[in-house]
């Protein structure tokens, strides 16, 4: 896989000043945990080949946390940015997805007192060229379901795997 040109760390993640609205900051979450996403955080499981189906993934910048591992594009909301719009965004942004080209079908939210995470799950629709497009991204790929649990995954995409496969499941 291509490393980027510099794993420095975006405006933001490493504490930068992020703009006003764009939600780039940490929550101290009363789980004792801290959560990138000011207004929450979203990310797309975008699918295609309903038949033998693939997944797009991103392999995390080492910068980031949990760094090296395997999740989905996505980051912090923007100040009353709806969940399936900030997904779009985020895929856009650092995967290059076309949001013109997913037809959504369901969500999953990972919910905390204090924050939360929404999976906007998605099938391609039409043309897709996905590639990292920042250096959140080591690398963008499409996987196979079945080889996704044999990855190393960031903690919370590992547990909600099987919910988000299901729902992947159902909408086809």
């Amino acid at each position: 896989m291509t490393q980027p040109e510099s794993t420095a760390p975006l405006a933001g993640p490493a504490g930068g000043t992020a703009a006003p609205g764009t939600g780039d900051a940490f929550v101290e979450c009363s789980c004792g945990s801290r959560h990138w996403g000011r207004y929450g955080a979203a990310g797309l499981l975008l699918a295609r080949h309903p038949a033998n189906p693939q997944v797009l993934l991103q392999h995390r910048a080492l910068w980031s946390d949990q760094g090296g591992t395997w999740a989905l594009p996505g980051g912090a909301l923007h100040k009353d940015e709806d969940v399936e719009a900030g997904a779009l965004r985020e895929a856009a942004e650092e995967a290059g997805v076309d949001p013109a080209g997913v037809e959504v079908v369901g969500r999953h939210a990972l919910v905390h007192r204090d924050w939360r995470y929404t999976t906007v799950v998605g099938w391609v629709s039409g043309p897709q060229q996905p590639m990292p497009t920042d250096r959140e991204s080591l690398a963008i790929v499409w996987v196979d379901v079945a080889e996704v649990p044999t990855l190393p995954l960031l903690g919370a995409f590992r547990a909600a795997w099987p919910t988000l496969l299901d729902i992947l499941h159902g909408a086809r």
